[in-house]
């Protein structure tokens, strides 16, 4: 799966509990270094795809209260 396939198709909360997944079965150890590297990999996909939903969410917040701040100036005569 690529990444262009991963961040089309998962949602943050799905990427999250992937990752969080991931994270485990890295830490319960008891995989081969094969295995292992290919969890990591997963981990670090799936982590850029949380990012870019949660700076994608950043965005939109920020959008929005400089709209709100703008219109309150109007509203005051600033």
């Amino acid at each position: 799966m690529t990444s262009k396939v991963t961040e089309e198709t998962l949602g943050y909360e799905q990427a999250r509990d992937e990752l969080i997944e991931v994270v485990r079965r890295l830490e319960a150890g008891g995989t081969t270094l094969e295995e292992s590297l290919g969890l990591w990999e997963r981990g670090e996909e799936l982590a850029k795809v949380c990012r870019r939903w949660l700076d994608g969410a950043r965005a939109r917040l920020d959008a929005a209260l400089a709209e709100e701040e703008a219109e309150a100036e109007e509203e005051s005569g600033e």
